[in-house]
């Protein structure tokens, strides 16, 4: 029934023209940035076409040349950049696809994750209830609590959750790796010596380890606050990624550049609702409890 309702909505939002009002008029002097994680070939391909025939997909390394002040280009109209973070093993699968539809992608690696048989936090818990709960609490006790719940930032698993060495390095010609941090923790909620760590040491092994050049920081679960910024700023970062919902002009912080999550699964309604932040607009102007958005 919930998701029944989500589609309805997003049908209804397409065929009224709120979208399309949206896309060729608001976004249009605006650059979108657009956040994937683990999406498939196959859905990736409908995604891709879609976007093609609807923005101009621009690079992300363009654009913060271009706001820095270092180069005559400039954004073309209704610009859009693509990013994935974390760097699951997956993202792989999508080489063909960057090469057949020239889309320039970005990739934040988690520095500490990749080349490795370590999982990421969040998916060694299958309560996405529980997940939320352990961002929100301080770094220690959640590594404390998945501690007890066999799980640790070092620990090698079976199978491996993120990109291999060799894979970012057949990657890195078509696409544009930066840095997610270290272990994938919430910044915020960090001692200083924790968050300085993450930025730092994510920097460095990237850059030594892979050879990445290293200017942009997306901050893990979107998660910041003044400390990380000014933490970037002291790594050398030119850029923070942050995952606050709207779109991009010359007066946004360069380090607070906004973005908008897409479901990895989205279908083309919910993707075209979601890329003009017209169903996240909706969803805060009705009752959550009403339209069953709980998630």
């Amino acid at each position: 029934m919930k998701k029944l309702t989500k589609n309805l909505i997003h049908f209804i939002l397409k065929y009224s023209g709120l979208t399309t009002l949206i896309r060729e008029f608001f976004q249009k002097d605006k650059t979108t940035i657009i956040l994937y994680h683990d999406i498939s070939k196959e859905v990736a391909s409908i995604h891709f076409k879609y976007l093609i025939k609807k923005y101009n997909i621009i690079k992300l390394e363009d654009y913060i040349s271009y706001r820095l002040g270092q180069t005559d280009w400039q954004p073309p109209p209704k610009s859009l950049i693509i990013t994935i973070d974390d760097g699951h093993k997956n993202n792989y699968k999508l080489k063909e696809l960057i090469i057949s539809y020239k889309i320039p992608l970005t990739i934040f690696l988690c520095a500490g994750l990749v080349n490795t048989s370590r999982n990421f936090w969040f998916k060694h818990l299958s309560s996405k209830d529980l997940n939320k709960k352990l961002k929100k609490i301080n770094n220690k006790d959640r590594l404390q609590f998945l501690e007890k719940n066999g799980y640790d930032n070092l620990k090698e698993f079976e199978h491996r959750n993120a990109l291999s060495k060799k894979e970012i390095n057949e990657l890195k010609s078509l696409v544009n790796f930066q840095s997610h941090s270290v272990s994938h923790p919430c910044l915020p909620n960090c001692s200083n010596e924790e968050s300085r760590q993450e930025i730092f040491e994510s920097k460095r092994i990237l850059e030594e380890d892979y050879g990445l050049n290293i200017d942009t920081f997306s901050y893990p679960n979107g998660d910041y606050s003044h400390r990380e910024i000014e933490i970037l700023k002291k790594a050398n970062y030119k850029a923070g990624i942050t995952c606050d919902l709207s779109f991009n002009d010359n007066k946004t912080d360069i380090y607070r550049l906004k973005r908008i999550d897409v479901p990895d699964n989205a279908s083309l309604l919910e993707l075209e609702s979601k890329i003009t932040a017209v169903f996240p607009f909706f969803k805060r102007l009705v009752s959550k409890k009403d339209f069953g958005f709980s998630s």
